[in-house]
């Protein structure tokens, strides 16, 4: 049995990272993922005028309940989504002129339905580009709070960056959401905004947010259960055994379900409190699925399908077109490339059982494309990547990671 130590979580990291800039003291994040993604939150919030002092294994922030310290700052937030959309919000909460923009990549993701919610609440926002994108620029005088009425349709990362203001706002938050995507998603968001102090009450599809002030606190990141998928799959693939730490049936992130979906597929799976083992059986059988919740992970099983025994469809998965890249069309392309037959509409991609041939992946800048499509390399010899490197972006150590699996399962 293989034990692999899976990198912390870019989601819980990234939550983390707002909650101790506006926690009351000083904050301690063990084990942080260290990838560009955190990296460029960790150096936004350091343009704001926020301390953090970065060791391998810890973090410490000092928290500014009354937002940032800078009067102007200017602040790239590379790739990062997390970073593009948290980061205006806290700034917003506080008092200045803070200019924000991103790369090429993050230019293309939306941003509407957040920067509308905040200039609903009063907060002058303008977008210095095409409407509802990246650069922007926030003249923050702090934000009363009241209600808004929410689309979280195309991602929940808008209802999160509210969600984290809230206590920042002189009056609390009351947002109802008529639409939702990658609900799990606000569900950690919850559970860390409790860890650090604040109970956010909910009442069918409203949240009640409470003025108040978040408390420094001492807080583990869990391993990224969207990183682990790769492993997972892979041990799936190949008929091996792996093993996750830090990852169980206690977990905060949904991405963890991903183990349940390979269950249904036909590998052994074991969920513990704190670890999950994957166990291939020889075979994967086709299966329909429902991944709104876990679409992070769609790619990953886009990337195994063709070795099933029946058709893989993927549904209710629209997001994915608006993540990276569009993840439903790159997974379309580089199966087809591979000689997989597939079909895709708007919200789903049904893949059918085939023996992939040799040939380079489009990863189109997007790190889950590379790191989905190596795992299929693990049967298909002669796979390579165009854009290896973009890994970088979560895991920068993937492909070592990899290789030494390929190498301790004789592959």
């Amino acid at each position: 049995m293989t034990i692999l130590q899976v990198p912390g979580s870019k989601s819980v990291t990234a939550r983390a990272l707002f909650l101790a800039a506006a926690a009351r003291g000083t904050t301690v994040l063990r084990r942080p993922l260290l990838s560009d993604d955190t990296e460029g939150f960790a150096e936004g919030l350091v343009t704001l005028g926020y301390r953090v002092e970065r060791a391998p294994d810890a973090w410490t922030i000092e928290g500014r309940p009354e937002g940032p310290a800078s009067a102007e700052a200017e602040v790239y937030c590379r790739d990062g989504a997390t970073t593009a959309r948290f980061l205006p919000a806290l700034a917003a909460a506080g008092h200045g002129v803070f200019h924000f923009d991103a790369s090429a990549q993050m230019r293309r993701r939306p941003l509407g339905p957040l920067t509308q919610a905040l200039r609903e609440l009063g907060v002058d926002l303008t977008h210095e580009g095409e409407e509802g994108h990246h650069p922007l620029t926030v003249r923050a005088d702090g934000i009363k709070g009241g209600h808004i009425t929410l689309d979280a349709g195309l991602s929940s990362q808008f209802l999160t960056a509210l969600l984290l203001v809230g206590p920042l706002t002189a009056e609390g938050l009351e947002i109802t959401v008529t639409d939702l995507v990658s609900a799990p998603y606000v569900e950690i968001t919850l559970a860390m905004m409790r860890s650090f102090g604040v109970e956010v009450r909910r009442e069918g599809e409203t949240f009640f947010v409470p003025p108040g002030t978040y408390e420094a606190t001492d807080y583990a990141i869990e391993p990224d259960a969207s990183t682990a998928s790769y492993p997972l799959a892979a041990a799936a693939l190949t008929g091996n055994t792996i093993t996750i730490p830090g990852l169980g049936s206690g977990a905060l992130q949904g991405d963890v379900r991903f183990a349940e979906v390979l269950s249904q597929m036909g590998a052994s799976v074991d969920i513990s409190p704190d670890a999950v083992t994957v166990t291939g059986t020889g075979r994967l059988s086709g299966l329909t699925v429902n991944m709104r919740d876990i679409s992070d992970t769609v790619p990953t099983l886009a990337a195994i399908a063709p070795f099933a025994d029946g058709p893989v469809r993927i549904e209710d998965v629209y997001n994915t077109r608006i993540k990276e890249c569009d993840r439903l069309e790159a997974c379309a392309e580089n199966l087809r490339r591979l000689g997989v037959p597939v079909s895709t509409g708007r919200d789903w991609i049904e893949i059918s059982p085939a023996t992939p041939h040799a040939a380079e992946i489009a990863c189109h800048g997007d790190h889950r494309i590379a790191m989905a499509f190596s795992v299929t390399g693990l049967r298909t010899p002669g796979i390579t990547l165009d854009d290896p490197g973009c890994v970088k972006k979560t895991f920068p150590g993937f492909h070592e990671a990899l290789a030494g699996l390929r190498d301790e399962w004789g592959l």
